[in-house]
């Protein structure tokens, strides 16, 4: 049987809801295609949950990007109504609501009197209590609720070693998820061909999608990022990379170069369907393209990360994959909150993870070779717990995800089920000669140190006194200094990290 056949519902209703989560688009989405298959009316509802956005900073780009696709999405069913000639085609619109979804969403789907809601299956231990929050409040109505595999190719239990387990380590997985992949999981839920079931929202239920203001958010920065943003955007921007993937290899590592897709925000909402990305990724590969299976690999991981969590939901608590590692002694103290300070806003030292710091906090991402570096340099030259690190990304990444940050933080850590091992420490000053060789990148976001010539760049307390002082750059921790000299010393940090790591075995 196909997954296609396997997720179909042999159900018939006169009235059905989609709500939409971390899928915000109008195409290629399985939900909204088995609702318009199984439903003689389709409403589409969005709730912006007030559990969530009560803990997030006022101004946040990921609330302004989900607005800016909502928008998107609203225009997609106008037209995808339009297009099919449907009666009061500019009433079929998206329902968007604000409040707490465990109570909104069972309100709006009694208010439309629907049968059922169809929604995309969520991995997320809090996203997996509140869905069964909402099913019970539905039930009580009357109202089925359906869920449909949407984020991820293959979900816990579809992938198994030979001998019929999950596989738990990347490599395993990815052979696996290689083998396992056929081209119909890969093929488009063809939601237009169904649009004559989009239903025009009754008058007393219509709203104007709201507004930063009227959800008591303020503007972020964006717009001046010049993000591309919806479904729109994001075929955009996959379009632009896709003839990119022959020179991925030479590119992808190197920050100062546009060798990624940027594309992180789009699936991690949804504005992107992951079989969007696989499919011509995938086709590619088959034909033996190098680049297009590396950049296929994060997409696989993705999927391995997903699959982690739903193994060990635990893990969504900060628990360690590897248990033993619960054990680490991490750097306590009132000087780890100066030392956490210094890294959160770019200050260490370092000019490469500062440059990364910098660019996460002015823009919300961060390159992915990056992320691993400055994973790695916050646990094992500073000593700190990377469940600290793990919580200030999740406050900044626009293209945040609990498993994949939970995974990359624990990979660095040496905690996680397919870690770099604790006896690895990546050199910071090595590892930017390498990766910035001409220095472009920290020039851009470390400007203080712009008129050092290289190799100093990458270690400034390295350079003399004359050519600081040709620069105009002044080194040290006090106020008036223009850049701080390491906040520890490598050699001294690598010492202390065997010694923290000690009582944990590991085979070189």
């Amino acid at each position: 049987m196909s997954i296609r056949l396997a997720q179909a519902r042999a159900l018939h209703y006169s009235r059905g809801l989609v709500w939409l989560r971390r899928d915000l688009r109008a195409h290629d989405h399985a939900a909204l295609y088995h609702a318009l298959k199984s439903c003689d009316q389709v409403f589409v509802a969005f709730a912006l949950d007030s559990a969530i956005l009560e803990t997030l900073p006022r101004s946040d780009r990921r609330v302004e990007f989900i607005l800016a696709s909502l928008r998107d999405v609203d225009s997609a069913l106008r037209s995808m109504a339009q297009a099919v000639q449907i009666p009061n085609a500019e009433q079929v619109q998206l329902i968007v609501r604000h409040g707490q979804a465990t109570q909104e969403l069972p309100k709006l789907a009694a208010a439309l009197g629907v049968q059922a809601v169809f929604c995309s299956r969520e991995y997320e231990p809090a996203a997996i209590s509140r869905d069964k929050l909402v099913r019970g409040a539905l039930a009580q109505a009357g109202i089925m609720l359906h869920h449909f595999k949407d984020q991820v190719l293959f979900e816990r239990g579809e992938l198994l070693t030979p001998q019929g387990k999950a596989p738990t380590g990347f490599a395993a997985y990815e052979r696996a998820w290689r083998l396992g992949l056929q081209p119909d999981a890969l093929k488009p839920y063809p939601c237009a061909s169904l649009a004559q079931h989009l239903a025009s929202v009754p008058t007393a239920l219509q709203q104007p999608l709201p507004q930063l203001h009227d959800i008591d958010f303020l503007p972020s920065n964006l717009a001046a990022l010049k993000i591309p943003t919806g479904s729109s955007g994001a075929a955009q921007m996959l379009d632009y990379f896709l003839p990119h993937l022959d020179s991925y290899l030479e590119r992808a590592d190197y920050p100062a170069r546009r060798g990624v897709s940027y594309l992180g925000i789009h699936l991690r909402f949804g504005s992107l369907s992951i079989r969007q990305a696989v499919a011509p990724a995938w086709a590619l590969a088959q034909q033996g393209h190098a680049g297009a299976a590396a950049w296929l690999g994060g997409l696989v991981r993705h999927d391995f990360y997903a699959q982690l969590l739903a193994l060990r939901p635990d893990l969504a608590k900060g628990k360690s994959y590897k248990r033993e590692f619960e054990h680490i002694a991490w750097e306590k103290g009132a000087r780890t909150k100066k030392i956490f300070a210094a890294w959160c806003s770019g200050n260490t030292g370092y000019p490469l993870i500062d440059a990364a710091m910098r660019q996460l906090n002015y823009s919300g991402y961060m390159h992915p070779r990056l992320r691993l570096m400055s994973a790695s340099f916050f646990c094992k030259h500073l000593g700190l717990d990377w469940r600290r690190g793990a919580a200030y990304f999740a406050e900044k990444l626009s293209d945040y995800d609990l498993a994949s940050n939970n995974g990359g933080w624990q990979w660095a850590a040496g905690s996680g089920s397919d870690a770099q091992p604790s006896f690895r420490i990546f050199n910071p000053v090595q590892q930017s000669q390498k990766y910035d060789p001409d220095g472009r990148f920290i020039r851009r976001y470390v400007p203080e140190l712009a008129q050092l010539d290289l190799p100093h760049l990458h270690a400034p307390w390295l350079a003399d006194a004359l050519e600081l002082q040709a620069c105009g750059l002044r080194l040290g921790n006090k106020a008036g200094d223009h850049y701080p000299l390491p906040i520890v010393d490598q050699h001294e940090a690598v010492a202390k990290t065997k010694q923290r790591y000690a009582v944990i075995k590991e085979k070189p």
